[in-house]
């Protein structure tokens, strides 16, 4: 008994449409932001209302792809860098603001483009998806910073702290999650060369 080969899943499908939705939310975002300039008024909402919406659309991609199976490589390779996208230009726009360190921004920034260009190194030996523990880093960052996005000095020290604290988590499981991509990285290349 022969068995057809599944048919192939479109590129163009619902899930790989909100992930480039998502990467199209990110100027609004920055121009949001921007236009607020620290004020934390009408358009810093506004800029904390198109994050909210972006990351929801992540979740939902995520959600649809895995439940219809919509899984592409296009997908596989978009979503992380919608993901990077946003949360690059958050952490950059907030040290610009002097909301966040500095410090914090490149570290995060730094782990995310060596990881997306391995990524590439490696695309010959096959498609590295995202890790339970790389989507843990973005649910703890996308957290961090919108913790970051909201008027914290409006809402007090407690706020500040809370923020802060998460955005310690976030740095620290950045650094091990990329350290953990870099294993995989070289398992997948000496896989495929044995």
């Amino acid at each position: 008994m022969s068995t057809s080969p599944s048919p192939a899943v479109p590129v163009l499908n619902i899930a790989n449409v909100l992930t480039v939705v998502r990467i199209l939310l990110v100027p609004f975002f920055v121009w949001f932001l921007l236009l607020d300039d620290a004020r934390g008024g009408l358009f810093r909402w506004l800029a904390i209302l198109t994050f909210v919406v972006a990351i929801y659309t992540d979740k939902l991609d995520g959600d649809l792809a895995r439940s219809r199976g919509l899984i592409t490589d296009f997908g596989k390779i978009a979503d992380p860098i919608a993901d990077k996208l946003l949360i690059g230009s958050a952490l950059v726009l907030l040290s610009v603001l002097g909301e966040l360190w500095w410090w914090v921004t490149v570290v995060i920034l730094v782990r995310e483009l060596g990881i997306t260009l391995l990524r590439f190194a490696v695309i010959r030996y096959g498609v590295m998806p995202a890790s339970r523990g790389g989507k843990l880093k973005t649910v703890v960052q996308t957290l961090a910073i919108f913790l970051f996005l909201l008027p914290l000095e409006a809402l007090g020290t407690w706020a500040w702290l809370v923020g802060a604290a998460v955005m310690g988590a976030a740095v620290v499981i950045t650094l091990v999650t990329g350290a953990d991509y870099v294993v995989q990285a070289i398992r997948l290349r000496a896989r495929s060369r044995a």
